[in-house]
């Protein structure tokens, strides 16, 4: 089978059984396509034909070139790959499963206090309808930490203002439930009555949050509010949606939130990926201390 062909059914198997959105997928198969141009200039064969030793050398290339977080997401997506070959009996051997990934340093999630979340929030004009908007999206990313590609497929009856809560969609598929506050309750229940019926106009689609023209919300739309925000409030800092939801997970923890819950919430699989979170909490705590105990700090 020609490589062209193999990639197809790749990106459909991850789109229509793993249930990947779109984003995620072209990602997949954008290193993949990396790997086969790799094969087609040294003269390596196709897709198919990969050898153990294949798997090393692109391996060993790779890591000259990129970092290693950048290299263990390419073989995490070869592996992935391959995995789907043996799966459908394309290849008797996988290639990929002896290579080691290289070993990377852990990074803290970058997380900002809340008086630079307040920043952002005193500079929307809540006089307009893309000022409410705004609000509710910040407010939305803020207290309730869903990823931005979550929160641009919410839906208005994934609200329900009655319990409380968010119906989230999140990867692979997965469902969670996440509380709303009573500020959040509010504020949605003010833009969706009001803001987005202005912006919508003579619109009709089930998604919550609109852009100016009232179609649905991009992730980038997303991204272009927030750095608006920034410019008026004149922050230094650079707050993506992401930043905002190491924020929302730190600032839980650091009050004294249960560690399962933030994982529930963040919608993570594995617990260890919410325990980083609680050395953030630590770091705050340090930092807190050296700048408030009177001898903290040496004369």
């Amino acid at each position: 089978m020609k490589d062209y062909d193999l990639i197809d059914r790749f990106r459909n198997y991850l789109l229509g059984v793993r249930a990947y959105n779109e984003t995620t997928a072209s990602a997949y198969i954008a290193d993949l396509r990396e790997f086969a141009n790799f094969l087609k200039n040294e003269e390596l064969g196709s897709l198919q034909s990969v050898s153990t030793r294949v798997a090393k050398f692109y391996t060993s290339a790779i890591s000259e070139r990129f970092q290693p977080a950048s290299v263990s997401r390419k073989l995490s997506t070869l592996r992935s790959f391959y995995h789907f070959l043996l799966e459908e009996e394309l290849i008797d051997a996988h290639p990929f499963l002896e290579v080691k990934f290289p070993k990377k340093k852990k990074k803290l999630p970058r997380f900002v206090y809340p008086e630079d979340v307040e920043m952002l929030f005193e500079a929307i004009d809540l006089d307009t309808s893309r000022g409410q908007r705004d609000l509710a999206l910040l407010e939305t990313l803020y207290a309730s930490g869903v990823r931005v590609s979550e929160c641009v497929q919410l839906k208005t009856r994934d609200l329900s203002f009655e319990k409380r809560t968010l119906l989230v969609h999140g990867k692979g598929n997965k469902d969670r439930i996440i509380p709303m506050g009573e500020r959040l309750s509010d504020t949605l229940r003010t833009y969706l009555f009001s803001a987005r019926k202005n912006l919508m106009k003579k619109k009709d689609h089930p998604y919550l949050f609109v852009n100016l023209r009232g179609d649905p919300i991009t992730a980038r739309g997303v991204r272009h509010v927030l750095n608006e925000l920034i410019k008026k409030a004149g922050s230094y800092h650079t707050i993506t949606p992401h930043t905002l939801r190491h924020t929302f997970a730190s600032h839980l923890l650091s009050r004294g939130a249960d560690l399962r819950s933030v994982q529930e919430m963040l919608g993570h699989s594995h617990i260890s990926s919410t325990q980083i979170y609680t050395q953030v909490s630590k770091e705050d705590l340090k930092t807190h201390y050296m700048n408030a105990h009177p001898r903290a700090r040496k004369k």
